[in-house]
């Protein structure tokens, strides 16, 4: 099949037998997005890139990920001049806020009847970021990318069927995203497949998690550790080597 702006990171993540296809594709954007908004072409200091992330703002997971980023002088530049539209918006909204009238029924309701205008304010700004917004565009497409060439790549389809299936959340997105891009023959041919496929995984993963566990016991510390070797090195660049007497810091001595 020829390959075009979306089929070539999609074959790139299914190549990469990551745990799930999509999550690699989400790291790599967000990754990108990352770097644009904060890397070295300064995007953070045109005006309608600021624009965008003063309107939009970021989700707690991002706001980290950017201090992570390491780019002090950018954060602090798009943090300035979010915070003074947050500032006036706040502003505007105490000026014309009205608290609810209270009644005696109203005290045993778990919730109000209406909503709370400024609890609604924070909400809004709180499900909105930029980079879950520029994300969302992109993933819709890699979706519609996936089930062109599911079926019309058997080699591409094929991987998919015997890799390591998805993330349960991604999984979901599929199986709902087949329901408006395949016929009803189409469908059962992919529900067959993805049931197969996420059945034999999750088995997979159930049992390298248990082994992992098994590991710990004295008993086996001379044991293989099979596949579970996998989540045992990842788990080390969390764990920082373990501790004493614990397996994983002896496999790293």
């Amino acid at each position: 099949m020829k390959e075009t702006l979306y089929t070539i990171p999609l074959n790139d993540a299914v190549n990469a037998n990551d745990e799930c296809p999509f999550c690699y594709i989400e790291r790599e954007v967000e990754q990108d997005l990352m770097d644009f908004v904060l890397g070295s072409g300064s995007s953070y200091m045109e005006s309608d890139v600021r624009g965008e992330t003063d309107k939009a703002g970021f989700c707690r997971a991002h706001f980290k990920k950017m201090f992570d980023y390491g780019n002090t002088l950018g954060n602090a530049w798009i943090l300035k001049t979010h915070y003074m539209k947050i500032n006036r918006d706040m502003k505007e909204q105490f000026k014309h806020f009205t608290p609810g009238k209270s009644s005696f029924a109203s005290r045993f309701r778990k919730t109000p009847e209406e909503e709370n205008s400024i609890s609604a304010w924070v909400k809004q700004i709180e499900g909105s970021c930029y980079i879950c917004n520029r994300f969302a565009d992109t993933y819709d497409r890699y979706m519609d990318t996936f089930f062109y060439m599911y079926k019309r790549d058997e080699e591409f389809r094929k991987k998919i069927k015997e890799g390591k299936g998805f993330c349960l959340h991604h999984f979901g997105d599929l199986c709902e995203a087949g329901e408006t891009r395949l016929s009803d023959k189409e469908k059962k041919e992919f529900y067959d497949d993805m049931f197969a496929l996420m059945e034999r995984n999750m088995e997979r993963l159930q049992e390298d998690v248990n082994w992992l566990v098994e590991k710990f016991d004295y008993r086996n510390k001379d044991a293989d550790w099979k596949n579970s070797r996998d989540a045992v090195q990842r788990g080390m660049q969390k764990l920082k080597g373990g501790y004493p007497g614990d397996p994983v810091y002896k496999m790293n001595k």
